[in-house]
């Protein structure tokens, strides 16, 4: 078993491209830990300077002690799995996996022995004199996978080792790995855009963004009480609703979440209420997840938003409503912390950059120019602008139709409170 540290670990790519910006982690002795994240966030980059395989720009990275930064990648005791396997097409199963036991010179009898036993283990024994390209996609994985156990490393790196495969193997892999780690006690890096991988997978899950680590913890600390508003959002099964608010304290009998034409009111009971009444007279970000908003008739008390049902969704186990509520839907904001090359801003704009896009945006939303304001703000490259709708999870039964009226109430602690930077409002969990 290793430990893994890396200490503000940062890469920069000829021509300025900063994929990785001062990352700070610690992978504990035993620990699975998934690197969570979009496409083109920096996880496999990280993962590829822990093996070896790309030279750290700056930072320190210590792998069970010993500084690592020049070791060469056999030096290291690491196992990689990719996500396209990267198996020896000339050998057989076999072959592929008695091969990391051929190079450290082996006894070749205990080879044979570990091959057998574990090809039994990954249930491929009966593939063991084939060849890989008569395997299918899901046996050419745990050939893989084999292939990286065999010779029992100190840290294994898997690089999203489950992609490419279809749903049903998906899960079937993904108990396999669960318990096959578990039961090695081996330290575990595991890459993976996939949430459901991560929620079910790890002991603890980092989550990067544009290069920069946005939180990490536990399965349960990260979904429910999530560091970030793109944390919040990336973690979301359903589209996250996040909506603009400003707060007000009417005479400091409570706080009031003014959305225009909705209010909630959070009494000054509530934990987060002093930390929230610190942006009296400016806009926040609420966060609220479909399953956080309950269908009720009219007239239930509670704090609630009502609207008109513009459609349904059915997802099979369970159908979705998207409420016209007149708030519009708020774009999920960039990390503050990204940096260029030169030490410059956020994400090359100066320290500000992400949040004077916000407040631009907050400034047209205030002047009624609420369409083209999402317009702007929406992530480049996503083709579209969210409309302004309450996503709310109806369960399996609607008691909605298209064009109804809908009322929801909220429940006020489920309700996520970030800066116009992202940030959490309420106190930190740690």
């Amino acid at each position: 078993m290793s430990t893994v540290v890396l200490d503000s670990v940062t890469k920069v790519y000829p021509g300025g491209h900063l994929a990785v910006d001062r990352m700070n982690l610690r992978a504990e002795e035993g620990e699975l830990l998934v690197l969570l994240g979009p496409s083109g966030c920096g996880k496999s980059t990280l993962l590829r300077m822990i093996a070896g395989l790309e030279e750290i720009t700056s930072g320190d990275l210590y792998l069970d002690g010993r500084h690592a930064n020049d070791l060469a990648p056999r030096d290291r005791d690491v196992a990689m799995v990719f996500q396209n396997g990267a198996l020896y097409p000339h050998r057989t199963v076999r072959g592929n996996l008695s091969f990391p036991l051929e190079i450290a010179k082996a006894d070749p009898n205990m080879a044979r022995e570990r091959v057998v036993e574990l090809s039994r283990a990954l249930h491929i024994d009966e593939t063991l004199d084939r060849r890989p390209g008569t395997l299918s996609g899901g046996q050419r994985q745990r050939v893989a996978m084999g292939r990286a156990i065999v010779r029992q490393p100190s840290l294994f790196l898997m690089d999203e080792p489950l992609s490419n495969l279809d749903a049903g193997m998906r899960t079937e892999l993904r108990m396999e790995i669960s318990s096959l780690v578990r039961s090695l006690g081996v330290t575990t890096i595991y890459v993976t855009h996939d949430q459901v991988e991560a929620l079910t997978l790890a002991d603890r899950i980092a989550i990067m963004n544009r290069g920069v680590l946005q939180d990490v913890g536990t399965p349960g600390q990260i979904y429910n009480d999530p560091a970030t508003a793109f944390v919040a959002a990336f973690l979301s099964s359903q589209q996250l609703n996040l909506l603009m608010a400003t707060v007000r304290t009417p005479q400091n009998q409570y706080v009031l979440l003014d959305f225009g034409l909705h209010q909630i009111v959070m009494p000054w009971n509530d934990p987060r209420a002093y930390a929230v009444s610190q942006h009296t007279g400016h806009q926040i970000i609420v966060g609220i997840r479909p399953d956080g908003l309950t269908p009720v008739p009219d007239g239930a008390e509670g704090p609630s938003f009502t609207g008109r049902v513009r459609t349904l969704e059915y997802h099979g186990h369970e159908w979705l409503a998207y409420l016209e509520v007149g708030i519009p839907a708020v774009p999920v904001p960039e990390p503050v912390q990204r940096r260029d090359v030169n030490g410059n801003g956020a994400n090359g704009h100066g320290a500000n950059g992400a949040a004077g896009r916000m407040r631009e945006m907050v400034r047209r939303l205030v002047s009624g120019g609420a369409e083209q304001a999402e317009e702007q703000t929406a992530p480049s490259g996503s083709g579209h602008h969210r409309r302004a709708d309450l996503v709310v999870r109806l369960g399996s039964r609607p008691a909605w139709r298209t064009g109804d009226h809908g009322r929801v109430v909220v429940d006020l602690s489920r309700l996520m409170l970030f800066t116009l930077e992202g940030g959490r409002i309420d106190p930190p969990r740690r």
